[in-house]
């Protein structure tokens, strides 16, 4: 956990928040409008049209919750928040999880940042300029479940992101309190356990920050516009 628990007086919700991610939900709604879609033999155009536009609506919802956080938390004055598209992990990393079943080691374990045996995104790096932690979040939608296979992939790269994130924080001129890599499931859906897995519900405890009422406005903007365009098209 990041800080102190949330307050409604830690800090108001900025009046632009929404207005930062209307343009993300308008383009969203955009592209689904446009979208191409196959005709099924046993739902006809209508059925068909509307499978699609949901179908692809829960895909591109993960993007609309994980930048409805980035923003949030770009809010709170004392967090330093980004994005790294280009995480690097390294080699040593990858031998580290292919010889422990257990996470408690690799969570104990700091590897140096630079090795390249492939770059993932992170979603979301926060440095708590107060405490000094610093941790890394994906975000999930979290109203569904993995195969084994995902899960193992899923753990897998959570575990070496956090091996690494100290030295990375180092080498961002960030001198760590603690370091821990997150995934957020926002439905609380959990397909991983804690302290790997934050639910939803709990963002705003963990962050000792109000973000999940401001999320929530994103959503119902999305939800309006999406129910817009289906019955529309209806």
């Amino acid at each position: 956990m990041l800080s102190r628990p949330a307050s409604t007086s830690v800090a108001p919700e900025t009046s632009d928040y929404l207005d930062r991610l209307r343009p993300l939900v308008d383009d969203t709604i955009e592209k689904l409008g446009n979208a191409s879609f196959r005709e099924d033999p046993i739902a006809g155009r209508k059925y068909s049209r509307v499978t699609s536009i949901i179908s692809s609506a829960y895909k591109r919802h993960g993007a609309i919750l994980d930048q409805a956080l980035l923003e949030r938390l770009k809010d709170c004055a004392r967090f330093r928040v980004w994005t790294e598209h280009e995480f690097k992990l390294s080699h040593e990393s990858l031998e580290h999880t292919r010889m422990s079943d257990r996470i408690e080691p690799l969570l104990r374990t700091d590897l140096p940042y630079g090795d390249r045996e492939r770059s993932i995104r992170v979603d979301i790096l926060v440095h708590d300029q107060e405490s000094g932690a610093f941790t890394s979040y994906n975000v999930k939608r979290g109203n569904g479940s993995y195969d084994l296979g995902k899960r193992r992939l899923i753990q897998e790269d959570l575990l070496r992101t956090h091996m690494l994130l100290k030295d990375y924080g180092r080498n961002a001129g960030i001198l760590p309190s603690s370091t821990h890599a997150h995934i957020v499931f926002y439905y609380d859906l959990l397909s991983l356990q804690p302290p790997l897995a934050i639910s939803g519900s709990k963002l705003d405890e963990h962050f000792g920050f109000p973000v999940r009422d401001a999320i929530e406005k994103v959503n119902n903007y999305f939800v309006s516009r999406l129910h817009q365009l289906v019955d529309h098209d209806n």
